[in-house]
Protein backbone atom coordinates (compact mmCIF):
# COMPACT_ATOMS: atom_id res chain seq x y z
CA UNK A 1 0.00 0.00 0.00
CA UNK A 2 1.40 3.16 -0.96
CA UNK A 3 2.06 5.46 1.91
CA UNK A 4 1.40 9.69 2.21
CA UNK A 5 4.16 12.28 3.56
CA UNK A 6 3.51 14.52 6.88
CA UNK A 7 5.13 16.90 9.20
CA UNK A 8 3.58 17.76 12.26
CA UNK A 9 1.51 20.56 11.08
CA UNK A 10 -0.28 17.73 8.93
CA UNK A 11 1.37 19.59 5.39
CA UNK A 12 4.40 18.79 3.19
CA UNK A 13 7.59 19.97 5.01
CA UNK A 14 8.76 23.40 4.54
CA UNK A 15 10.64 26.04 6.60
CA UNK A 16 12.41 25.23 9.59
CA UNK A 17 9.30 24.65 11.96
CA UNK A 18 9.47 26.52 15.81
CA UNK A 19 10.25 24.80 18.57
CA UNK A 20 8.43 24.58 22.12
CA UNK A 21 8.97 27.19 24.57
CA UNK A 22 11.80 26.19 27.04
CA UNK A 23 13.58 23.88 24.64
CA UNK A 24 16.75 24.09 23.08
CA UNK A 25 18.14 22.49 19.25
CA UNK A 26 20.89 19.77 19.80
CA UNK A 27 21.98 18.31 16.19
CA UNK A 28 21.97 14.80 15.48
CA UNK A 29 19.76 11.86 17.69
CA UNK A 30 20.74 11.50 21.16
CA UNK A 31 20.11 8.08 22.38
CA UNK A 32 18.25 8.00 25.58
CA UNK A 33 16.22 5.41 27.33
CA UNK A 34 15.60 3.80 30.74
CA UNK A 35 17.36 0.40 30.85
CA UNK A 36 18.91 -2.52 28.61
CA UNK A 37 18.53 -2.64 24.85
CA UNK A 38 16.48 -5.60 24.44
CA UNK A 39 17.22 -8.48 21.94
CA UNK A 40 14.47 -8.96 19.22
CA UNK A 41 13.37 -11.99 18.61
CA UNK A 42 11.50 -12.41 15.67
CA UNK A 43 9.68 -15.96 16.48
CA UNK A 44 8.67 -14.66 19.53
CA UNK A 45 7.81 -11.29 18.76
CA UNK A 46 4.17 -10.08 18.70
CA UNK A 47 1.91 -6.23 18.74
CA UNK A 48 -0.94 -6.76 21.33
CA UNK A 49 -3.92 -4.62 21.12
CA UNK A 50 -6.46 -5.52 24.14
CA UNK A 51 -8.81 -4.09 27.21
CA UNK A 52 -11.54 -2.39 26.10
CA UNK A 53 -12.30 -3.24 22.74
CA UNK A 54 -15.39 -3.05 21.07
CA UNK A 55 -15.92 -6.80 20.88
CA UNK A 56 -13.95 -7.85 23.85
CA UNK A 57 -11.33 -9.66 22.01
CA UNK A 58 -7.51 -9.13 22.07
CA UNK A 59 -6.01 -8.95 18.56
CA UNK A 60 -2.25 -10.25 18.10
CA UNK A 61 0.15 -9.29 15.10
CA UNK A 62 3.70 -11.39 14.30
CA UNK A 63 6.25 -9.07 13.16
CA UNK A 64 5.42 -10.27 9.44
CA UNK A 65 1.95 -9.38 9.80
CA UNK A 66 2.87 -5.49 10.07
CA UNK A 67 4.02 -5.95 6.24
CA UNK A 68 0.32 -5.75 5.20
CA UNK A 69 -0.97 -2.71 7.43
CA UNK A 70 -0.93 0.81 6.20
CA UNK A 71 1.82 3.01 6.05
CA UNK A 72 2.51 6.89 6.03
CA UNK A 73 5.32 8.94 6.29
CA UNK A 74 5.77 11.48 9.47
CA UNK A 75 8.50 14.44 9.17
CA UNK A 76 8.34 15.87 13.00
CA UNK A 77 10.47 16.73 15.86
CA UNK A 78 11.42 14.84 19.42
CA UNK A 79 11.49 16.74 22.33
CA UNK A 80 12.96 15.54 25.48
CA UNK A 81 11.26 16.88 28.72
CA UNK A 82 15.03 17.52 30.12
CA UNK A 83 15.12 20.50 27.28
CA UNK A 84 17.01 19.11 24.19
CA UNK A 85 14.43 19.04 20.40
CA UNK A 86 16.20 17.22 17.44
CA UNK A 87 14.38 18.28 14.45
CA UNK A 88 13.52 16.71 10.99
CA UNK A 89 13.07 13.02 11.86
CA UNK A 90 11.55 11.42 8.78
CA UNK A 91 9.13 8.72 10.57
CA UNK A 92 8.01 5.83 8.12
CA UNK A 93 5.23 2.94 9.50
CA UNK A 94 1.58 2.63 10.48
CA UNK A 95 -0.66 5.17 11.59
CA UNK A 96 -1.69 4.96 15.39
CA UNK A 97 -5.17 5.77 13.62
CA UNK A 98 -5.05 2.55 11.35
CA UNK A 99 -5.13 0.50 14.25
CA UNK A 100 -8.10 1.91 15.94
CA UNK A 101 -9.57 1.18 12.15
CA UNK A 102 -8.90 -2.64 12.50
CA UNK A 103 -9.29 -3.16 16.48
CA UNK A 104 -12.01 -0.80 17.29
CA UNK A 105 -11.75 0.44 20.91
CA UNK A 106 -15.40 0.42 23.01
CA UNK A 107 -17.84 3.54 23.03
CA UNK A 108 -16.32 4.20 26.25
CA UNK A 109 -12.62 4.33 25.80
CA UNK A 110 -10.98 7.72 26.87
CA UNK A 111 -7.00 6.79 27.07
CA UNK A 112 -5.07 4.28 26.00
CA UNK A 113 -1.77 2.45 27.68
CA UNK A 114 1.32 2.10 25.27
CA UNK A 115 3.24 -0.88 26.92
CA UNK A 116 7.32 -1.98 25.75
CA UNK A 117 9.42 -4.18 26.38
CA UNK A 118 10.63 -4.61 30.57
CA UNK A 119 6.82 -3.51 31.37
CA UNK A 120 7.23 -0.11 30.26
CA UNK A 121 4.05 1.74 29.45
CA UNK A 122 3.05 5.40 29.00
CA UNK A 123 -0.64 6.31 28.99
CA UNK A 124 -2.25 8.95 26.36
CA UNK A 125 -5.42 10.83 26.11
CA UNK A 126 -7.33 9.28 23.21
CA UNK A 127 -7.49 12.33 21.49
CA UNK A 128 -3.58 12.28 21.45
CA UNK A 129 -3.35 8.82 20.33
CA UNK A 130 -5.81 9.39 17.63
CA UNK A 131 -3.51 12.43 15.59
CA UNK A 132 -2.75 12.24 11.96
CA UNK A 133 0.82 12.87 13.19
CA UNK A 134 1.13 10.11 15.69
CA UNK A 135 2.49 6.41 14.45
CA UNK A 136 3.89 3.18 15.42
CA UNK A 137 7.40 3.45 13.44
CA UNK A 138 9.18 0.84 11.30
CA UNK A 139 11.72 3.30 9.88
CA UNK A 140 13.34 6.90 10.45
CA UNK A 141 14.86 8.84 7.78
CA UNK A 142 14.54 5.88 5.13
CA UNK A 143 15.88 3.03 6.65
CA UNK A 144 14.62 0.54 9.56
CA UNK A 145 14.76 1.49 13.29
CA UNK A 146 18.10 0.81 14.98
CA UNK A 147 17.97 -1.48 18.21
CA UNK A 148 18.88 1.68 20.25
CA UNK A 149 16.01 3.83 18.72
CA UNK A 150 13.24 1.47 19.11
CA UNK A 151 13.43 -1.54 16.66
CA UNK A 152 10.92 -3.19 15.44
CA UNK A 153 8.29 -0.50 16.48
CA UNK A 154 8.11 2.32 18.23
CA UNK A 155 5.30 4.71 19.19
CA UNK A 156 5.90 8.42 17.96
CA UNK A 157 3.33 11.14 19.49
CA UNK A 158 5.60 14.36 18.48
CA UNK A 159 3.50 16.69 20.19
CA UNK A 160 4.13 15.31 23.28
CA UNK A 161 7.62 14.60 25.68
CA UNK A 162 9.45 11.71 24.25
CA UNK A 163 8.35 9.72 27.55
CA UNK A 164 4.92 8.84 25.69
CA UNK A 165 6.70 7.68 22.55
CA UNK A 166 8.34 4.75 23.97
CA UNK A 167 10.62 2.38 22.04
CA UNK A 168 10.03 -1.50 21.39
CA UNK A 169 6.55 -1.15 21.71
CA UNK A 170 4.72 -4.47 22.65
CA UNK A 171 1.12 -3.73 22.80
CA UNK A 172 -1.79 -0.99 23.45
CA UNK A 173 -4.11 -1.15 25.89
CA UNK A 174 -7.76 0.41 25.61
CA UNK A 175 -8.59 2.16 28.71
CA UNK A 176 -11.82 3.80 29.72
CA UNK A 177 -10.29 5.80 32.72
CA UNK A 178 -6.76 6.67 33.03
CA UNK A 179 -4.03 4.95 34.89
CA UNK A 180 -0.82 6.51 35.20
CA UNK A 181 2.29 5.08 33.15
CA UNK A 182 6.21 4.33 33.79
CA UNK A 183 7.39 8.28 34.33
CA UNK A 184 4.66 9.42 34.80
CA UNK A 185 4.26 8.16 38.55
CA UNK A 186 7.83 8.62 38.95
CA UNK A 187 7.19 12.63 38.85
CA UNK A 188 6.36 13.38 34.98
CA UNK A 189 3.45 15.25 33.95
CA UNK A 190 0.57 12.83 33.12
CA UNK A 191 -0.26 14.84 29.61
CA UNK A 192 3.32 16.09 28.82
CA UNK A 193 2.13 18.62 26.27
CA UNK A 194 5.45 19.82 24.49
CA UNK A 195 3.76 22.99 23.86
CA UNK A 196 2.17 23.76 27.32
CA UNK A 197 5.58 22.65 29.08
CA UNK A 198 4.16 19.96 30.72
CA UNK A 199 6.63 18.87 32.17
CA UNK A 200 6.19 17.59 35.31
CA UNK A 201 3.60 16.40 38.11
CA UNK A 202 3.84 19.35 40.09
CA UNK A 203 2.10 21.02 37.16
CA UNK A 204 -0.64 19.45 36.82
CA UNK A 205 -3.91 21.21 36.63
CA UNK A 206 -6.98 19.55 38.58
CA UNK A 207 -8.20 17.07 35.81
CA UNK A 208 -4.97 16.05 34.53
CA UNK A 209 -4.41 13.16 35.56
CA UNK A 210 -5.20 10.38 38.26
CA UNK A 211 -3.78 11.14 41.79
CA UNK A 212 -0.10 10.29 42.25
CA UNK A 213 0.44 6.89 44.35
CA UNK A 214 1.95 7.78 47.96
CA UNK A 215 4.45 5.58 49.51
Amino acid sequence: MGSDRLNAAGSAPSAPRPIPPGQRHVHGWPVSHYGPVPRFRPERWNLRVFGATATGDEHTWTFDDLTVLPRTTVVADLHCATGPTSTDHEWYGIPAAAVLNLVPPAPDVTHVMAWAEYGYAANLRLADFTTPETLLATHHNGEPLTAEHGFPLRLVVPHLYGYKSPKWLRAIEYLTADRRGFWEERGYHNIADAWKEQRYSYQEQEGDGPTLPTS
